[in-house]
C-alpha cells in the first residue's frame, strides 16, 4: 500500500510541476531579459532590448547596428500570457506576411527556457538561457529539409 501511495504522490508531483512556470506572470519568470543585450556580428552588431509591460508581459526588439551606425529593425518581440501557457512570439520583418508566430514555453530546465511552435517552417525551437547579470546565451533550432539546423547568439548586457 506504502507503494502505491508513494508512485501516487510522485504522480501528483509531475503533473503540478508541468505547469508551474505557467503560473507565474511572464514579467517575473522572464526579468532577467530586461535590458539591453548586443552581440559583435560580422558587419556590426546586434542589438535586442527588452521593457516590462504594465500588463505583465515583456517586449523586446532587435535590430542590427551596421558600422556606420545606421539600425536596422529585424524583430518585434512580445512574452505574454494566452490562457493558462507563456508564448514567446515575433513578427519579423520581411517574413511572415507580416503576421506574429507564437512558439510556446514548454521547458524551464537549469535558466534556460525553451519554446516551441512544431508547426514554424524554422525555427520549431527558440530557447534562452540565462547566464548571469552579464551574458545571455539564445539559440534557434529545427528542422530545415531534414537536417537539424542551429544558430546561436551569445549576447552580452549594455
Amino acid at each position: 500500500m506504502k507503494r502505491v501511495n508513494f508512485g501516487f504522490i510522485v504522480l501528483l508531483l509531475l503533473v503540478s510541476n508541468s505547469g508551474v512556470f505557467a503560473q507565474k506572470s511572464p514579467d517575473k519568470l522572464f526579468s532577467f531579459l530586461l535590458g539591453s543585450w548586443e552581440m559583435p556580428g560580422t558587419k556590426g552588431k546586434i542589438v535586442e532590448q527588452w521593457v516590462r509591460n504594465t500588463d505583465q508581459s515583456l517586449s523586446g526588439k532587435s535590430y542590427r547596428i551596421n558600422d556606420k551606425g545606421d539600425s536596422t529593425l529585424t524583430e518585434s518581440l512580445v512574452i505574454k500570457k494566452i490562457n493558462e501557457s507563456v508564448f514567446y512570439c515575433s513578427t519579423v520583418t520581411g517574413q511572415n506576411e507580416g503576421k506574429e508566430i507564437c512558439f510556446r514555453l514548454i521547458s524551464t530546465t537549469n535558466k534556460t527556457y525553451v519554446f516551441e511552435n512544431l508547426n514554424h517552417d524554422f525555427p520549431q525551437q527558440i530557447v534562452y538561457q540565462n547566464q548571469g547579470k552579464k551574458q545571455l546565451l539564445a539559440w534557434i533550432e529545427g528542422m530545415i529539409k531534414g537536417q537539424k539546423r542551429q544558430s546561436k547568439f551569445q549576447y552580452t548586457r549594455k
